[in-house]
């Protein structure tokens, strides 16, 4: 038996009035996952535990089977373990945003979360420099992807308050700061680090060019390394994840799942689809299970740009669903679960709590000809709920 995940981040969303009252997943065309839905098991899934943010570690964690409640202690130290940085026992990991401040009216504004998704040789350029002017034994900045980066605060304070920066695209900064005890150590930092970027080659160069530059980092998603039972103890299974994403893959090293690095992976609208969809179906040769997942849906979500999203929901079930869908057959029996880990609803512009849809495909013939697809609608009507959404791991499963 060979059992895949393929994870739309972000892709469930509330009724939009552009739309005509669909949601995006309602508008876009999605030929493979409707086939799936009206064939095999769908409802809706508890991803987030009541009391938790709604954040993609949380969400995630549940969508691998692990309950946030026991082992959830931040998203940083995860993204840590995928980029190699081990954490001792008392120190603290952020994730570095770099970011775009933007002054107006008296205010500063958070104008692009990502610095218009600021290149991985930029973004490594910036946070190098920080890293030269203002590493030491207490803080040390280590390059990611894009624009997400990691620092680690040696013996540092893990109980503060920090808001993730695409929670507050467009409004001012200021209340929303770091707090509590340390956060001024952080607020020195990202000070520091606006007055290092002013002075860099980089701002010029790109605003020469007319690209968002960027003149700041937002310092967030804290925690110290939990501890996590391996995936293969835990469920009895060999495993991979394919992710363009540090968080997801942090998840994987933490599970002892292989990390299967697909070329021109980027976490936006121009990954390689196709290259994560043949990645999954190759994994499967050697392994009982692969987790895939897409970043698009989400990110054009934080930018509010709806356009983006239903193109992003479409190239999922295009390119990764249709081609895993159909190439996972020749390994006999198999299921598969298809499902976003949280809704990023396109008014808000940030995840909410709320249930998501999924459904679970395992080779059914007989059409269900109630279920209009696969969409938030279809799946509440079928009344079958999973709580909470780690669970679903042992749906998908059989247990």
């Amino acid at each position: 038996m060979k059992y895949v995940v393929l994870l739309g981040d972000g892709m469930s969303d509330q009724a939009v009035a552009a739309l005509d009252g669909k949601t995006p997943l309602q508008a876009a065309k999605t030929p493979n996952m409707d086939f799936m839905a009206r064939r095999g098991k769908l409802g809706l899934a508890h991803t987030v535990p009541e009391g938790y943010p709604p954040g993609s570690d949380v969400a995630n964690l549940s969508m691998f089977g692990y309950d946030p409640v026991q082992c959830y202690t931040g998203r940083s130290p995860l993204e840590a373990a995928s980029m190699g940085v081990e954490l001792g026992p008392d120190d603290v990991a952020f994730r570095v945003n770099l970011v775009h401040l933007e002054a107006r009216g008296g205010k500063l504004i958070m104008e692009d979360y990502s610095a218009g998704h600021i290149t991985t040789e930029d973004g490594r350029e910036l946070i190098e420099e920080l890293q030269r002017q203002l590493g030491d034994e207490e803080f040390s900045f280590h390059p990611g992807v894009s624009y997400r980066h990691l620092m680690v605060w040696h013996n540092g304070k893990s109980q503060i308050k920090a808001t993730p920066p695409h929670d507050i695209t467009g409004q001012d900064i200021i209340s929303h700061m770091p707090s509590g005890e340390g956060s001024d150590r952080l607020i020195y930092i990202m000070n520091s680090a606006q007055m290092i970027f002013h002075n860099h080659p980089q701002m010029k160069r790109r605003s020469a060019k007319g690209e968002i530059a960027a003149n700041s980092i937002w310092l967030w998603g804290q925690g110290k390394a939990p501890a996590m039972e391996e995936f293969g103890p835990k469920f009895g299974l060999t495993g991979a994840v394919i992710s363009a994403v540090d968080l997801i893959k942090g998840i994987g090293v933490y599970a002892g799942l292989d990390i299967i690095n697909v070329p021109g992976a980027t976490g936006y609208l121009d990954t390689n689809f196709d290259g994560k969809a043949q990645a999954a179906i190759e994994a499967l040769k050697e392994r009982d299970f692969v987790f895939v997942h897409v970043e698009a849906p989400d990110e054009a979500s934080h930018s509010g740009k709806l356009a983006d999203k239903i193109k992003a929901i479409e190239l999922f079930d295009e390119k990764v669903v249709g081609p895993v869908l159909e190439g996972v057959k020749k390994y006999g029996e198999y299921r598969i679960l298809c499902a976003p880990d949280h809704p990023t609803p396109i008014a808000l512009m940030t995840h909410t709590s709320d249930p998501v849809p999924f459904v679970i495909y395992a080779g059914e013939k007989d059409e269900k000809p109630e279920v209009a697809g696969y969409d938030e609608s279809s799946a509440a009507a079928t009344k079958l709920k999973v709580d909470p959404g780690y669970k679903l791991m042992e749906l998908l499963l059989g247990r």
